[in-house]
């Protein structure tokens, strides 16, 4: 089996700043991986690169495209996610006056198969097109179990359910790699109970690779397959969960003690 995604010395600088320093990760198909480490490690610098947030200084990021290499590092987020590649935010990003249902079907137009005049002139294809929109995005919102609140405003949601219509909207993508930086921020323990229960679920229902950055050290070692730690921007310890907490270098750079 290829990896199905391969980051290669990868190196971003800020003037004078190195912000991640020569990092390489190898990810298998339906892995799910754990990124953690001190805040100001680099973590959500190095999502900024596998997504095109950011160009690297150096370094390459590979990625299985229809069984091909493809080198992305550098490329435009719209290109990124074309090749099925989806991510949630550390500071929540959605459309607040928009409705929960509108706001995943947004995350759906880049798979709509008619053109403008289709639309203009209202062709069956459009109906049949936008039917098939909305009873997906019902789908992925009956995943999350926010089916039931489709109608509301995004903005009046309480903080976690805001949080899951996050995935709900990546998911929508139809991705191969999701992306989640920290999910888990701000919930409470049945939150995030619940949050694992989901990540698992979505993970094996829709042949998901994912990688998380997350602060909450029980749900990490309880959910993540392997983990990467970054300290300074540079990679100082990769493993299982057991390796990760027992790892001298680890307990001293982050998490202060063994757990």
């Amino acid at each position: 089996m290829e990896p199905v995604l391969e980051v290669k010395n990868l190196t971003k600088n800020f003037g004078g700043l190195c912000a991640v320093s020569n990092v390489s990760m190898e990810i298998m198909p339906g892995e799910l991986i754990g990124l953690i480490g001190p805040n100001g490690a680099g973590k959500t610098t190095l999502f900024n690169l596998l997504t095109g947030v950011y160009e690297p200084s150096e370094g390459l990021i590979e990625m299985d495209v229809d069984g091909k290499k493809r080198q992305i590092g550098g490329l435009k987020p719209y290109k990124i996610t074309d090749y099925g590649v989806a991510r949630t935010f550390q500071n929540i990003r959605l459309f607040k006056s928009m409705t929960v249902l509108e706001n995943v079907q947004v995350a759906m137009q880049r798979n709509i198969r008619y053109g403008t005049m289709t639309a203009i002139l209202r062709l069956p294809k459009f109906y049949s097109e936008e039917r098939w929109v909305r009873e997906k995005a019902e789908e992925y919102l009956k995943e999350v179990g926010l089916y039931g609140k489709r109608h509301e405003l995004a903005t009046n949601l309480p903080y976690g359910e805001q949080r899951r219509l996050e995935i709900a909207r990546a998911l929508a993508i139809q991705p191969k790699i999701l992306y989640l930086d920290e999910p888990a921020a701000g919930m409470n323990p049945q939150e995030t109970a619940d949050l694992t229960n989901l990540i698992h679920k979505i993970r094996e229902k829709y042949h998901l690779t994912v990688i998380l950055i997350e602060h909450d050290m029980s749900l990490v070692m309880n959910i993540c397959e392997r983990i990467y730690v970054l300290d300074y921007g540079k990679m100082i310890a990769n493993g299982t969960p057991e390796e990760i907490k027992n790892n001298e270098f680890v307990i001293k750079a982050y998490l202060g003690e063994e757990i």
